[in-house]
């Protein structure tokens, strides 16, 4: 079981107590879309910890829908303790559309933050600069402002495939493949207390949240009915999985992208589809940079793809 506990009182720290053990309270049946704060208990080192969840406009007024999932994970500068800094999730993807820019998405949308482990002591400016001043707020009117696109002086070029990955790591430092378990246990967790279509539950990360779904999806892979990862690659060395189940892929680049460069995003599709996958899709924003995030997450496009997947 867990706790409900309203947007307005994010400021508030929540009690001790086990994982997903303490008695919800009443929810008043609204039409209108809620965020709420649910606690667990994370299994990296036993410590409180929240995530997001997103119940879409009618969720409550029809309780009988089961309505699709979407997990999200985050890009690095994100990261933070799970309670107060669990604020900076709210910038970027999903949960940012439907909560901040109040897009009517028909999803329960779980979002989790990533621990910081030492990466607040690795002189990453991003991470070190950063504010809570800089975490958008949702606003009783109308939407606020959209960030600017990052600048992009470089001229477009195509680039062609890495040819060796043997060399590569397959997953960044720090990782979401840490804290695997913690992910298994919420999604179990909301699949079992909401109104869940488990048949549609789908996987999407961003930059490190995207490397974060490629290894997820391997390591699950009768799990998902579809994953999209923006801006970050999969390793070849674990496509396998993913393409024996057949898994939907929708694969997102920049092509002003030097963060993560576009030669890497090659290997692991072509290995998609000599394995016989059938249902892999690639798009590369050519005029975009490591934020073509913004762009992909906007779009109804995206959306509308989720929910033709089924599994």
């Amino acid at each position: 079981m867990i706790r409900f506990i309203q947007l307005l009182t994010l400021g508030l720290l929540l009690s001790a107590a086990p994982s997903f053990s303490s008695t919800p309270s009443t929810v008043t049946a609204s039409a209108e879309p809620s965020l709420q704060r649910i606690s667990y208990n994370s299994k990296i080192d036993d410590q409180e910890r929240d995530f997001f969840l997103y119940l879409p406009r009618n969720y409550h007024t029809e309780p009988d829908k089961q309505w699709p999932v979407i997990l999200f994970l985050h890009g690095n500068g994100e990261r933070g303790n799970g309670k107060q800094d669990l604020d900076f999730t709210l910038t970027h993807g999903p949960l940012y559309e439907a909560w901040i820019q109040k897009k009517d998405l028909p999803f329960i949308i779980i979002s989790p933050q990533l621990h910081m482990f030492d990466m607040d002591s690795r002189g990453i400016s991003y991470i070190d600069n950063r504010s809570r001043a800089q975490i958008p707020k949702r606003q009783e009117q109308g939407t606020p402002p959209r960030a600017p696109y990052f600048a992009t002086p470089q001229p477009m070029t195509g680039v062609p495939a890495q040819v060796d990955m043997s060399l590569i790591p397959p997953m960044l430092p720090e990782g979401w493949d840490k804290v695997e378990d913690d992910l298994i246990a919420i999604l179990e967790t909301v699949t079992k207390d909401y109104h869940s279509d488990k048949s549609r539950l789908y996987l999407t990360g961003m930059s490190y949240g995207g490397f974060g779904a490629w290894w997820l999806a391997s390591q699950h892979p009768t799990l998902f009915a579809a994953i999209a990862p923006v801006v970050g690659w999969g390793h070849p060395s674990y496509i396998a999985p993913i393409a024996k189940h057949q898994i939907p892929v929708w694969q997102f680049a920049g092509g002003r992208d030097h963060t993560v460069p576009l030669q890497y995003f090659y290997p692991g599709l072509n290995r998609l589809e000599q394995l016989g996958h059938t249902h892999v899709r690639f798009t590369i924003h050519s005029d975009m940079g490591h934020d073509a995030w913004r762009r992909v997450y906007r779009s109804d496009d995206f959306y509308q793809w989720l929910l033709q997947q089924s599994r």
